[in-house]
């Protein structure tokens, strides 16, 4: 049912959500979903949770993924996918916009829009995508503090330290920091940009019983790998953050091509939701049926031929 129906909300937070889904044995998977549409439409295919990427974020408001997008702008993407789907949702916190009090203040507005859970990552301003160079590391007790700070802010929300180290500081560091974080309140530990499937093992193994987030983001650093062979590795958590965006993008791409050498999208029509499919996913009878002063739409069946 529509979300303006309040008997069919949730009682439990989505913090409280988010932590059950992780007790089960089973790894948790979660789309790239940072829309109220393309969060509707993973929760069709039956996820359970979602993930909301800065980077997608980002690029949607045609900007680079630099820490540019504010607290409030992700703030409004929250209420839209939370609203639209109702799953715990895990959204990206950058570095935290700022320091320990600045994390305070994310962890507040993020939970009140209704996300389940985020991730602080230890990179210095202007952060970068953690498959890419030149990354500028956090001191790790800076990065700690922060960790303490969102802890001591959070109600509900699940909390996971993303560390970008392996790259520069190794196995070692990486697992050194995640080590701290945990010691500084963190619920789980993401380490990014592990480039082998062995690399995956290695951190498991040397993270015992520490929940674990694995991301498999296509073009970067880390190879392909399964759901089901994370899971193998010890990892209990897994997104694909901007592929719903890249298939998108790519889409539209296509069709403002085909607009301008066909002039029309009269030869795109088998690459669209029809009007019905739309508002079937959008549950538009379901609200009309909501408000008795409004009359029942008649979606027309098909395009009108000829001139």
């Amino acid at each position: 049912m529509p979300y303006v129906v309040a008997d069919d909300l949730p009682d439990a937070p989505a913090g409280v959500r988010f932590r059950a889904l992780l007790d089960r044995p089973q790894i948790l998977q979660m789309p790239g979903a940072h829309l109220g549409i393309a969060a509707l439409l993973a929760r069709k295919q039956g996820f359970e949770a979602l993930y909301m990427s800065g980077a997608a974020m980002s690029a949607t408001m045609g900007l680079p993924d630099l820490g540019m997008i504010t607290v409030d702008e992700v703030a409004a993407y929250i209420r839209q996918v939370t609203r639209a789907a109702g799953l715990p949702t895990l959204v990206d916190g950058d570095t935290g916009y700022g320091e320990a009090l600045n994390v305070m203040h994310m962890v507040r507005v993020f939970e009140e829009a209704g996300a389940g859970a985020v991730h602080l990552e230890d990179q210095l301003l202007p952060k970068k995508c953690g498959h890419l160079n030149d990354k500028k590391l956090a001191d790790a007790r800076d990065m700690a503090a922060k960790v303490a700070a969102a802890r001591k802010a959070r109600r509900h929300l699940y909390i996971i330290a993303r560390t970008d180290a392996a790259a520069s500081e190794g196995m070692d560091g990486a697992v050194a920091r995640a080590k701290l974080y945990l010691e500084a309140g963190a619920d789980a530990v993401f380490p990014e940009a592990l480039t082998t499937r062995e690399m995956f093992a290695e951190f498991a193994k040397r993270m015992p019983g520490v929940k674990l987030l694995a991301n498999m983001t296509e073009f970067g650093r880390t190879p392909f790998l399964t759901a089901k062979e994370f899971e193998d590795l010890g990892y209990n958590m897994v997104i694909w953050p901007v592929s719903h965006l890249r298939v998108a993008a790519r889409a539209m791409e296509t069709l403002y091509a085909a607009i301008r050498s066909d002039g029309g999208t009269q030869n795109q029509l088998d690459r669209m939701q029809t009007r019905a499919q739309l508002y079937e996913t959008i549950g538009y009878h379901d609200y009309e049926a909501l408000d008795s002063s409004l009359v029942k739409t008649i979606i027309p069946t098909g395009m009108p031929q000829g001139k």
